[in-house]
């Protein structure tokens, strides 16, 4: 195998601890070894080189290293922590993602939304959010990334989860000049699309004499990638219907009573035909015992047979979808540093990442949800019981409510929309830093360091919608097929492929939103080293950092502006009605290959081009429709939020050792003080809605103490215990600090933002055995426990909020003219704990054809309690729920092949069903993620020891996270909310380096 050696020169026990704060290993809690180390390229040195840190450190923590430059394993770094134990990650359009564009989209040990991100060891922040969008990171920029699941007093709170620590190369790294450069095409079988990615290093050491020498680093990157979200999605919920026969009496009654008759679904024509069943509407009644929504069918004024043909109509109405989904990533890094001589350094870096997510999406909209005619209409059992509608509130039996729901049959005469929708997301992050470090005596060394970051975020939504032309209806034909849940869809008896049969309704969408944040910090951190004793090192810090948070709220649809021939409602006459064909330049069709041709139809319908939509083109095709400029839209003031906040932080903590070295460890304490000042726009007289806005200002102070002990010991040599304690903080979301009201006044309820939400803390336990059977092979088994308070929950109460004048209206529950106030609050406590199993193993026998070969795995199981208002927010009533996007069980295994040519990866990641979101009082309107396995592949050939060759395969196995009705665990109903597909992805490419 071709191989450099590089040899790190000897230093002191301080030197060495303090270069490597800032060096890319990230190792500034590791314990350093003197003796010279070497490292090698390759799938082996990069396992080592991730184990060192692993053993060697006094925290838990699990990393993975690049290999070689440009050479993270996946193409995508969200995907990457996944392979760790405790580690899962969300999945949108074949990549790693983060729900709604927020957070990093991981969960560390069962908490999402919980974790913390950083850059190099310092705080990293995506715009309008406490995390870093970790799908804005391009793999070729990452040199290593580090999971810190119980950090010590040194590093920056604010995750109760876990710390994800981001390590990109700088000038300490290389030796001599060095250049790289990986250029590859990327293709996506769904998309049917070649895409470019491009990235390249230069570096190089300049030695200026009397051991002073100057080192400089330029790297960028540059990658695009497309997928699609091809989806046949349902209805959720009950959807009660009672069905009708077309050759009973109750038929022929309606029909010629013209009652649930429509102009799309005549029913006399179908009086007395067997095959035919209409879905009638049922009314509904509160479930037994409750004064909850209604939620289950009021038979009260039905005979018996009657009330036995309800069913569940809840897999109707579906709606194919393709979300088409570019994600275009550029980034850029400089450094440089200057070493005076081996007691003093500066150094400075700056990053800049630029992320754009544009998804077109193209939806139909099939409305066969509010019942009609259906023939040969089939059914399956399904029972729907008071639980799933109310949470058994009654607390008394838990009733049947239904036992079938609608499979099948051909809906007939059925009106259809489609969507073309656009949205831009850009999201763009400055970081640039500088820093000193100097040791002015061999047992003291000194760093101090300032950074400011600039984060930025813009978020445009938008998308014209098309009806059916008048007379223009489908028949939709649903059968138990493929999927064995009446998803097979074929949709006939018209064409959705021609724009004739379409007129435009309204130009609408989810907004224009604006974000952007800045942030700086300045960190004093030294080190004495003591000569002998117990304590061998304290280290000490302090930092103070600012954060503002600016967000804009500007929607210039007002509700949707209608496209049609006088700029009003369409109307039921469609005689203002615009009809598609009449503008064929603006219109395009979805793919002809949607799901991979399995769902019954292919695609091909309709649909606004998504292009047609950016700019002013949609205005100036409608000039009637009165369109709101692009770039001149108008602030929704009364959304607009500021947040400022400082944070002064203090450590103190201590390295100690005895019994030979076998008992090693730390113990320490962070003092942290928040203080935060949140303005919102209100009106002047909350009951005058025209009156003037003024400003709301709160300003909030709080101070947490965060103690920490690490210790591990030496059972034998290379079998370890470690041990674990940590008080860790979750600062609420920027959003909930927001001090704005909104009042009510026909019911006597106010929404009230709350500036003085506690953050969320945990104490952390964590215990593990790990056993080193060599630099490359150990196994090790880990057990954690959090215990969590402070869940924000929203709960109201009677009181007067601010500026308010007395409520005079209908009872609201209060008294004296109090209002009803809800907001979000501290209210209630949980917990995550579990079990993490984890092993690599290298073959190492010269003799055996196993020689090239290696494995590793992980298992976790994860048990999470997040409390769940099942009551209402006046009388809440707890219950412990799963945290969102957590599987209890998940687990990964890889397999690795490495000689002097060759080398190659196979990775398969698990993860059993997680929750999406909760409804809390109507639990089959919640939805679940089911169990899924994605199987991902690499090669890489050396042609010689400066060209490489490369081929990546994602997702060979086309699996696809697929949606489902319910709660994980409590209520997981197996029927499909949403099957989804996309396509599996491959590069290749050619990285060459001298």
């Amino acid at each position: 195998m071709h191989q450099k050696y590089y040899t790190v020169p000897r230093m002191t026990l301080v030197a060495l601890a303090l270069s490597q704060a800032f060096a890319s290993q990230a190792m500034a809690q590791v314990a350093p070894v003197e003796a010279n180390t070497v490292i090698v390229k390759g799938i082996r040195a990069s396992a080592e080189s991730s184990l060192s840190i692993k053993k060697n450190a006094m925290e838990v923590v699990d990393s993975i290293t690049a290999d070689d430059i440009g050479k993270l394993p996946d193409p995508n770094v969200a995907e990457t922590l996944t392979r760790l134990p405790g580690v899962q990650g969300y999945r949108y359009g074949g990549e790693g993602a983060s729900p709604g564009g927020n957070g990093s989209g991981l969960t560390i040990r069962g908490l999402s939304n919980q974790t913390a991100s950083q850059v190099n060891g310092r705080a990293y922040f995506t715009a309008g959010s406490r995390e870093f969008n970790i799908e804005d990171a391009v793999p070729a920029m990452v040199a290593g990334i580090d999971v810190y699941k119980n950090p010590s007093a040194e590093h920056v709170e604010g995750a109760i989860g876990g710390l994800i620590n981001l390590r990109t190369r700088n000038p300490s790294d290389f030796k001599e000049f060095t250049a790289v450069v990986n250029g590859s095409m990327r293709y996506n079988d769904l998309v049917r699309k070649k895409e470019p990615e491009v990235s390249g290093l230069l570096a190089n050491r300049f030695d200026l004499g009397g051991g002073s020498r100057i080192g400089v680093m330029a790297a960028f990157a540059y990658q695009k990638t497309t997928s699609r979200n091809d989806a046949a999605g349902t209805n959720g919920g009950m959807n009660y219907r009672r069905m009708v026969r077309g050759d009973s009496a109750e038929y022929a009654n309606l029909a010629a009573a013209n009652t649930g008759n429509n102009v799309a679904q005549p029913m006399s024509k179908y009086v007395g035909r067997s095959d035919i069943t209409y879905l009638a509407p049922v009314d509904l009644r509160p479930a037994s015992g409750t004064t909850a929504p209604n939620v289950v069918p009021d038979t009260s004024k039905l005979t018996p047979a009657e009330a036995a043909n309800i069913i569940s109509a809840n897999t109707l109405g579906p709606w194919p979808s393709v979300e088409s989904i570019a994600r275009t990533r550029k980034a850029l890094n400089l450094a440089a540093d200057y070493r005076v001589n081996n007691t003093l350094r500066f150094y400075t870096e700056g990053a800049y990442t630029s992320y754009l997510y544009n998804q077109n999406y193209l939806f139909t909209r099939i409305f066969n949800d509010y019942g009609g005619n259906v023939q040969n209409l089939t059914l399956t059992p399904f029972t729907i019981n008071e639980y799933m509608v109310n949470r058994n509130a009654n607390g008394g039996s838990n009733d049947l409510v239904t036992s079938q729901r609608a499979l099948g049959g051909t809906f007939l005469n059925q009106p259809i929309g489609t969507w073309g929708g656009d949205e831009h997301s850009l999201y763009t992050t400055w970081n640039v830093a500088t820093g000193v470090e100097w040791s002015p005596t061999p047992a003291l060394s000194l760093k101090g360091d300032i950074n400011y970051i600039r984060a930025d975020r813009i978020k445009d939504n938008r998308r014209v919608e098309m009806g059916n032309a008048p007379g223009q209806y489908f028949d939709i034909t649903r059968v138990n097929q493929n999927w064995n849940d009446g998803h097979y869809t074929d949709i006939h008896g018209n064409d959705w492929s021609d724009p004739a049969k379409f007129v435009f309704q309204k130009y609408s969408g989810d907004g224009y939103q604006e974000f952007h944040d800045n942030g700086a910090a300045t960190a004093l951190s030294g080190i004495y080293t003591f000569e002998d004793g117990f304590f061998s090192r304290l280290k000490f810090g302090t930092r103070f950092a600012h954060q503002t948070n600016r967000y804009f709220d500007k929607n210039p649809y007002n509700g949707g502006k209608w496209l049609t021939t006088d700029g009003k409602p369409l109307a039921a006459d469609y005689s203002n009605a615009i009809s598609a064909a009449s503008k064929p330049g603006v219109l395009g069709q979805a793919p002809t290959n949607m799901l991979g041709n399995q769902n019954g139809y292919t695609g091909g319908f309709v649909v606004y081009n998504p292009d047609a939509l950016l700019g002013n083109q949609v205005a100036a095709q409608f000039p009637q429709a009165n369109i709101i400029p692009e770039g001149s839209y108008p602030e929704y003031q009364l959304g607009r939020r500021y947040l400022n906040e400082n944070t002064l932080a203090g450590y103190v903590s201590t390295d100690f050792a005895a019994f030979d070295d076998r008992l090693k460890g730390n113990v320490g304490v962070r003092v942290v003080r928040t203080k935060s000042q949140a303005t919102a726009r209100v009106l002047s007289d909350p009951a005058q809605a025209t009156s003037p806005l003024i400003d709301n200002t709160k300003t909030t102070t709080y101070t947490n103490v965060l103690p920490a002990l690490n210790f591990t010991y030496d059972i034998a040599k290379d079998f370890l215990a470690r041990f674990g304690y940590g008080r860790g903080l979750t600062r609420p979301n920027l959003d909930l600090l927001n001090p704005n009201y909104s009042y009510n006044f026909g019911n006597g309820t106010v929404n009230v933002g709350n500036p003085d939400l506690s953050p969320q803390k945990a104490d952390s336990v964590d215990l593990s055995l790990e056993r080193y059977f060599s630099p490359t092979n150990y196994v090790a088994l880990g057990l954690f426990n959090k215990d969590i308070s402070g869940f924000f929950s929203q709960l109201s109460s009677c009181g007067m909020p601010q500026n308010a004048v007395s409520y005079t209206g209908p009872s609201n529950g209060c008294s004296n003219g109090q209002w009803m106030v809800s907001k979000n609050v501290n209210a209630a406590n949980g917990y995550a704990r579990g079990v993490e199993l984890s092993g690599q193993w290298f073959f190492n026998d010269k003799d055996s054809w196993l020689k090239n070969f290696g494995v590793a795995g992980s298992y976790t199981y994860v048990d999470t309690s997040a409390p769940l208002n099942i009551g209402t927010n006046s009388a809440p009533i707890f219950i412990d729920a799963q945290q969102n996007f957590v599987s209890k069980n998940s687990y990964s295994l890889t397999s690795m092949y490495e000689d002097s040519k060759l080398s190659a990866r196979l990775v398969y990641t698990w993860r059993s069903s997680q929750n999406r979101g909760y409804n809390g009082l109507i639990p089959l309107f919640s939805t679940y993620i089911g169990s899924y396995g994605l199987l991902d592949g690499s090669i890489n050939y050396a042609i010689d020891e400066h060209l490489t060759l490369s081929f990546n395969a994602s997702n060979i196995t086309n699996t696809a996270p697929n949606r489902y009705a319910g709660e994980v665990q409590t209520m997981e109903t197996g029927r499909e909310y949403s099957h989804m597909d996309n396509g599996r992805s491959f590069s290749l490419g050619l990285r060459y380096k001298f």
